[in-house]
């Protein structure tokens, strides 16, 4: 398992052509994953700043509100957004985002590459079936709320949630023909899995492989979670858009 926290970010200016600062962090990249992940990012916009808009053209991307308020910019469209707005940005949209609140504007950035993308990136042969694609879409994601990616999404990502446990609860998941990224969002537990026992806490990241298995127990308090998983084909296998 890949765990990672989003201590030290860095420091960001003119992010997408615009002016002013962002904070970042890499919390885990496709190396070490079988998966088309691009990154799991944190991203963070003091009050009145703004994630420029941009095209996305050969990536799918996740953007999850964590704190505070804002308005993202899809497809020319405005929507308020707050903690529990999702964004799912398919390629050929654009998207921005700007800080409208008084605090912080946290959130979390999933970027997966397409299946057309993935095969260059990998060698994998992928079929000429192409699927129509709906619009990107904007979400709210309540606890325990369930959202279905292939409403905007062409590539293997086949479940996003939001989940909570509570002090002692656990929640066992094996890496068998899927890979997951969990995000902690409020909360403390422990993580178990490859002979080791890492400490669980708001802004801990835990990315797990093709072939791993974790079991996430819940602390003090609720642990409360973010949840997306992929479907990986093997590694000799054909790449079909879902």
């Amino acid at each position: 398992m890949i765990v990672a926290d989003v201590s030290e970010a860095a420091e960001v200016h003119g992010v997408h052509g615009t002016e002013g600062l962002t904070y970042w962090k890499c919390l885990a990249r496709r190396t070490g994953t079988a998966g088309s992940w691009e990154a799991v990012e944190w991203a963070s916009l003091p009050p009145g700043a703004v994630s420029g808009e941009h095209l996305h053209t050969r990536t799918e991307e996740i953007y999850f509100v964590l704190t505070g308020e804002g308005e993202l910019l899809l497809d020319g469209e405005p929507h308020a957004v707050r903690p529990g707005s999702m964004a799912l940005t398919r390629t050929g949209s654009t998207h921005g985002l700007r800080n409208t609140g008084a605090g912080r504007l946290d959130w979390l950035v999933v970027e997966m590459s397409t299946p057309h993308t993935h095969a260059v990136l990998t060698g994998a042969r992928r079929s000429d079936q192409e699927n129509a694609m709906p619009r990107s879409t904007v979400h709210v994601l309540q606890e325990d709320s369930t959202v279905d990616p292939s409403v905007s999404f062409e590539g293997p990502l086949r479940s996003i949630r939001t989940l909570a446990l509570d002090a002692g609860e656990s929640l066992a998941l094996a890496a068998d023909g899927t890979e997951h990224v969990l995000f902690v969002l409020a909360g403390e537990g422990t993580a178990a899995g490859s002979g080791t026992e890492v400490a669980l806490a708001a802004g801990t990241a835990l990315t797990l492989p093709l072939g791993g298995e974790v079991k996430v127990t819940g602390g003090p308090g609720r642990l409360r979670l973010f949840h997306a998983v992929m479907a990986v084909a093997p590694a000799s296998g054909e790449v079909t858009a879902a």
